[in-house]
């Protein structure tokens, strides 16, 4: 009997927009000769599991559902949702109360990435290169001269949690500090205040199979827009070139801390790690950790995954393979 897999999609988030578009790859990538697997979509309206019939509530209080007349419960969960309540260890913490496995970071990593400062301060206590940066709050303003008085021009200015590169702002003069801080704040009730590193933007994806942790090939990152935007990366605006055109010092480096965060980190499942390598000091610096990325046609997993040379079919069906090998 082929194992029961609960794909999850959307959100309660802006990037629910973004998990639907991972999911129309995901879904065609699937291997329902060795799984059956049932689409759910989780909103602030309900949770639901879709058929060519209609909506279907899912149980929440053990998360199964009914099918062609039978009971559901799922063997594993594939998470598909940027933002929370799938990327931010909400979902994950639940699904460990009920005991089902999934193809994600667990709860307290999942929490912790999701989390921009707090991804930084664990990365440079192991020693990973970072950025020197400022943690601000909604209920604590700061005034901008004092983040001026203790950063150095030019400044990225990101939402703390999140990713897709919603809400983030680039600030050569210090007249720009305001409006970048409000629309951050627009965001989320905490902001990342960065100092710029000069340097290649890169960013790679690592996975775990059941034989072990696995780098996929590195991307470079030239954006048309003055960083790595929502735009840049959503809408066509950037060129990704995979794998880069690097030498062996640069991918040694990055592949080499690529994994070393992942074990850092104790991530579980498909991530994607973002870099800006300084040429000057031949290291990278981490900027952030994906701990659910995107997989749309114009997303970097994917490409990376075909570089490779791998199936998107195989490599989903490995990240099921691995939750499933952690069923209690």
């Amino acid at each position: 009997m082929k194992p029961s897999i609960a794909f999850v999609t959307g959100g309660y988030s802006s990037e629910a927009v973004i998990s639907y578009k991972s999911a129309i790859t995901i879904e065609k990538n699937l291997d329902h000769t060795r799984f059956d697997v049932y689409k759910i979509d989780i909103t602030r309206d309900g949770w639901f599991y879709e058929t060519e019939n209609g909506k279907q509530e899912v149980d929440r209080k053990d998360f199964s559902i009914i099918a062609a007349g039978r009971k559901i419960n799922f063997n594993a969960v594939l998470i598909g949702i940027h933002g929370t309540p799938g990327e931010d260890g909400k979902l994950q913490g639940y699904f460990d109360l009920l005991g089902i496995p999934y193809t994600s970071c667990d709860t307290a990593t999942s929490a912790l990435t999701f989390n921009k400062r707090y991804t930084v301060a664990v990365a440079a206590f192991a020693g990973i290169n970072t950025a020197k940066s400022l943690h601000l709050f909604k209920h604590s303003p700061v005034e901008p001269a004092a983040i001026l008085g203790q950063l150095q021009l030019p400044l990225f200015i990101k939402p703390n949690n999140g990713g897709s590169s919603i809400g983030i702002s680039k600030v050569n003069e210090a007249r720009e500090l305001p409006d970048a801080l409000a629309k951050a704040f627009k965001e989320d009730d905490q902001v990342l205040v960065e100092e710029y590193i000069s340097g290649r933007e890169f960013t790679v994806g690592v996975y775990k199979t059941t034989s072990g942790i696995v780098v996929l090939p590195i991307t470079e990152i030239i954006t048309k827009k003055d960083f790595f935007d929502y735009e840049a990366k959503y809408q066509g605006l950037s060129e990704e070139i995979t794998p880069a055109k690097i030498d062996d010092q640069m991918t040694g480096a990055i592949r080499d801390t690529a994994q070393r965060v992942y074990e850092v980190f104790n991530c579980r499942g498909v991530v994607r790690i973002d870099f800006i390598f300084n040429e000057k000091k031949k290291q990278p610096y981490i900027l952030e950790i994906n701990t659910v990325p995107g997989q749309s046609e114009a997303s970097i997993i994917p490409q990376q995954v075909q570089i490779m040379g791998l199936s998107l079919k195989d490599f989903y069906s490995s990240l099921i393979e691995e939750a499933l090998s952690r069923k209690s």
